[in-house]
């Protein structure tokens, strides 16, 4: 195929438009595999890995998503955390990321009461004021261990230690009864925007964040589905909006997510390249017969995973969707590197289709890989003008493609150790990956990504564009300190855009 040397933003929209027409098959809508979109609770929706700092502490900065489009102030039941889904966060380090390995993982495991079970109010029984007061009636607590499999025991068992018991999980943002999340404490406002400081956030986020033994950090609770794309317009055989006319399909639903600060101490320090990839998992009973005696065994059996956003959805053919699901990252290279190196996507668009290492360096094994030995990765807020809340100086959503770049210590980069300040290095809350996946597809970045050792470096061919479908930020700003993820939107008062 003929490389080119431009791509201009018209002619990406055309083959895109013919793409669409053909296969209806693009973009993150949470639905990323046939069987896993009967099992909301373990679906998971979005992973996030990126450096931070707070309090002169670095911090390789993780969260998951899981439970797609959480209508707010849904009843009488409500979202939660599923009691019987195991959820893991992995992360790999040294050998182990080359093959996809996890070396640390940090496994939740959560729990459900009501303490009043003789009512019809299952979730409020009046307004709450601190989490698990008495007016919160759905209650959820969980565990944080951490399975270490750099220490082993003489029977080679990784060292499992739990580091946090019995940690809140924050209500849903239901309105009057949870005023705390809203504009000026009143329910019938909308959630608060993102703020920039711990003290500035609502009293049941600030209550709901706990700090563990050797630093760690963690939250778990409802937030804002941090996503943004028209979806519906994509898989409308791309009938794109213009103008003003904008339509976030995630825009005004919620998710439920975990977030976990790691400090980089505990992975071994910066000097080094990580991969971060999230599962969710399922028991299964088996019976055992032995010796005339019968019992039964159970053991937790993968449904989903998540790495990189768009790779099993955008590449991975139908027919091994939900095969990605049911396995790990160490079968990657056998198993989906075709789909990268020559990617059905990138023939529709009309793009270079063959030995595409550049998007195996990035999806293959499929873990984000974060490079630690940078400075804090710049954070999204609300917008470059927003009054109270801009972005990091700096910030752009479209990570290296609009120039969001970091100074590496171990990689060479574009030179000068210049690296993406986003996605593909790590992900952020803000990153427009679905305009940054697009113009990595139509762009030749095998000089830079995936190059044997000692290939010149040169610079990508780009397709910098206000964006493929028009949406280019957030329903609501995030937060530029941990939890990082927006409030939850309002049950009461949150318009769908």
């Amino acid at each position: 195929m003929r490389h080119r040397s431009t791509l201009t933003r018209t002619i990406g929209a055309m083959a895109l438009s013919a793409l669409l027409a053909s296969t209806g098959a693009l973009a993150s809508s949470h639905m990323d595999a046939p069987l896993i979109t009967l099992d909301d609770p373990a679906n998971t929706t979005d992973v996030y890995a990126f450096v931070a700092e707070s309090e002169g502490r670095k911090f390789l900065s993780t969260a998951l998503a899981v439970n797609p489009f959480e209508e707010p102030g849904i009843g009488p039941n409500a979202y939660r955390f599923d009691d019987r889904v195991r959820y893991e966060i992995h992360v790999a380090l040294g050998e182990d990321l080359a093959v996809g390995r996890p070396t640390v993982t940090y496994r939740f495991d959560f729990r459900t009461e009501f303490p009043d079970r003789g009512t019809i109010l299952q979730g409020f029984l009046g307004t709450i004021r601190d989490i698990h007061d008495d007016a919160q009636n759905l209650r959820q607590v969980y565990d944080v261990t951490r399975i270490d499999r750099r220490v082993r025991d003489k029977r080679r068992r990784p060292q499992t230690t739990v580091i946090g018991r019995n940690l809140p999980v924050p209500p849903n943002n239901q309105g009057n009864v949870t005023p705390e999340y809203n504009q000026g404490s009143d329910g019938e406002q909308r959630a608060r925007e993102g703020v920039d400081s711990f003290g500035a956030l609502d009293r049941y986020t600030q209550q709901a964040v706990q700090f563990l033994e050797g630093g760690h950090v963690v939250f778990a609770g409802q937030r804002d589905d941090g996503f943004y794309a028209d979806i519906q317009a994509i898989f409308d055989l791309l009938a794109l909006r213009s103008g003003n006319d904008r339509f976030d399909s995630q825009g005004g639903f919620n998710v439920h997510t975990i977030a976990l600060n790691i400090p980089v101490e505990e992975l071994g320090g910066d000097l080094q390249q990580v991969g971060v990839y999230a599962t969710t998992s399922r028991p299964t009973i088996k019976v055992v017969r032995r010796r005339g005696k019968t019992r039964a065994v159970e053991r937790f059996v993968q449904v989903a995973r998540q790495g990189n956003p768009l790779f099993c959805e955008a590449l991975v053919a139908i027919e091994d969707k939900d095969l990605y699901n049911r396995t790990t990252p160490q079968v990657d290279r056998e198993l989906f590197a075709k789909y990268a190196l020559e990617p059905e996507l990138a023939t529709l668009l009309g793009a270079i289709d063959r030995d595409r290492t550049d998007l195996a360096a990035i999806f293959i094994p499929d873990v984000i890989k974060v490079d630690l030995s940078t400075g804090p990765a710049r954070l999204a807020g609300g917008g470059a003008a927003h009054a109270t809340n801009p972005d990091d100086p700096g910030f752009h959503r479209l990570g290296f493609f609009g120039n969001d770049r970091l100074t590496s210590r171990i990689d060479e980069g574009f030179g000068g150790g210049l690296i993406p300040g986003g996605w593909p290095n790590g992900r952020r809350f803000g990153d427009d990956v679905l305009d940054i996946a697009i113009t990595a597809v139509i762009s030749d970045l095998r000089p830079v990504l995936g190059r044997p050792a000692g290939t010149p470096i040169g610079q990508p061919i780009v397709s910098v564009a206000d964006g493929i479908d028009n949406v280019n930020e957030n329903d609501i700003s995030y937060n530029r300190v941990f939890p990082y993820a927006a409030t939850p939107l309002n049950g009461r008062n949150h318009p769908h855009h």
